[in-house]
């Protein structure tokens, strides 16, 4: 039996940043982690990989089809495609950012145990694995992040019907490739393999894509990918699919069956709280799987506390960093805080689409009177001379304070942009505030400049 301060259960990225700042602040910690590659999803599976096939394939498409206007000559039919290099590069990457997690484990004497996580009871884990252990403790972090979610009738077998992990690893660019919802992992991995070559056909519930975004970004972000070569099949809803020999055939309630080569499951994820013996140790959590805490992350158990996609909101990495950060905070200090409307939410698609605070469908149903100021790509300087003209920034501030409460973005770097407006929100500034600010030119960030002018009607270069 082994003795720490704080055992933390997952070492995706809030699992091993919990641990890492629990250990900055002197604590003796440990991380449990059931794979023998520490990051979670995100690194292994999800966030990195799909950003490094997400790159490749743009630049694979930028050399077929867009170098010309730049006055770079080549022929495009003598581009090829080398698929296992790319995959090779993709899970280079991965490696190189996991053991550097192995390192900074070290750095920081984090004692690592490999096998999965049981809470016997308040202040005891077991670890189950090759090598069994029983931890003693004074304090327990769930942070054992989401899973994809399954969909009644969809028949995953891992390989011609999978989900993201399986859509990162193609040994061959499909020919039809169905895309079953038109969320963030659906319309990124989608991209993917338009560029690469495939039909991509995306099946959407809703009568929209990307649900919980600005409507009016998300309607913008459809055209373009449409003029993309995606085709988006709204309203649908699935009711079967299946292998069936070498295909796949997809059913949906009033419309022909749909045959494809791969089928990408995404319509969301689920908390991954299984087998850690949750009712055992009376933990609260709700229907829907999602661990019940109080604004210091303690769920109902004194002592047991839960982080990241187990809990309630965004499942986002950077999330759950920010909640690793304060549950470790809140453990040695007694006091932690995270503003949930400064969380960023990013598509990174091309062009990309980024997100912080309100949308402006929300303030609409909560009666939030607000000014709206938006500037498009096509009149930033910096814009027109990356090749880069398509999208816009919208700045939602309150009517009556000025106070930015949502920033919207579609184009290029939005990912990199809207790190101003999350800092605006944190800070509590107004639209003024953002205007008034100098901002180098020429730079795609005057794009939210501009924007923050528009708010009060007096956008310079538009």
């Amino acid at each position: 039996m082994k003795e720490h301060d704080l055992v933390v259960i997952g070492g995706g990225p809030g699992g091993y940043v919990a641990a890492i700042r629990a250990a900055q602040l002197g604590l003796n910690v440990a991380c449990i982690e059931k794979e023998s590659a520490l990051g979670g999803t995100c690194l292994r599976v999800g966030c990195i990989p799909s950003k490094a096939m997400l790159e490749s394939s743009e630049l694979f498409q930028m050399a077929k089809n867009h170098l010309a206007e730049h006055g770079v000559s080549i022929n495009a039919d003598s581009v090829k495609l080398d698929l296992p290099a790319m995959l090779k590069r993709k899970d280079g990457i991965v490696s190189q950012l996991t053991k550097g997690i192995d390192g900074l484990f070290r750095k920081n004497k984090i004692t690592r145990y490999l096998g999965h996580g049981k809470i016997v009871a308040p202040g005891k884990v077991l670890v189950e694995g090759a090598q069994p252990e029983e931890l003693v403790c004074k304090n327990i972090v769930i942070a054992t992040g989401s899973k994809s979610a399954p969909l009644k009738g969809v028949e995953v077998d891992n390989d011609r019907i999978g989900t993201s992990t399986e859509a990162l690893a193609f040994p061959e660019v499909p020919g039809t490739m169905v895309v079953i919802g038109a969320g963030v992992i659906g319309l990124e991995l989608g991209c993917v393999w338009s560029r690469l070559g495939a039909k991509v056909i995306v099946l959407e519930y809703l009568d929209r894509i990307l649900p919980g975004m600005d409507s009016e970004i998300a309607t913008e972000a459809q055209k373009i990918f449409t003029k993309q070569g995606i085709e988006f099949r709204l309203g649908m809803k699935v009711t079967g699919a299946k292998v069936s020999g070498k295909k796949c055939v997809v059913t949906c309630e009033g419309a022909e069956p749909i045959t494809a080569d791969r089928v990408l499951l995404a319509v969301g994820r689920i908390p991954n709280t299984e087998n850690l013996n949750l009712d055992g140790v009376h933990v609260a959590y709700d229907n829907r799987g999602r661990i019940q805490v109080d604004q210091h992350f303690q769920t109902t158990i004194p002592g047991i506390y839960a982080i990241g996609d187990v809990i309630g909101g965004a499942m986002l990495a950077h999330k759950a960093e920010e909640e690793g950060m304060a549950v470790a905070e809140g453990i040695v200090w007694g006091h932690c805080h995270v503003n949930y409307d400064a969380i960023p939410a990013i598509v990174y698609t091309h062009p990309e689409i980024a997100s912080v605070g309100k949308t402006e469908d929300q303030l609409k149903e909560a009666g939030v009177p607000y000014k709206k100021g938006s500037f498009p790509y096509m009149a930033n300087g910096r814009a027109k001379a990356i090749a880069a003209s398509e999208g816009r920034a919208k700045v939602l501030a309150h009517a009556e304070t000025d106070r930015v409460l949502g920033v919207h973005i579609i184009g290029a770097h939005a990912g990199d942009l809207i790190a101003e407006a999350a800092l605006a929100i944190e800070f509590g500034a107004s639209s003024e505030d953002i205007a008034r600010t100098s901002h180098a030119h020429p730079t795609l960030a005057e794009i939210v400049k501009e924007a923050a002018l528009a708010v009060d009607g007096r956008a310079i270069h538009f």
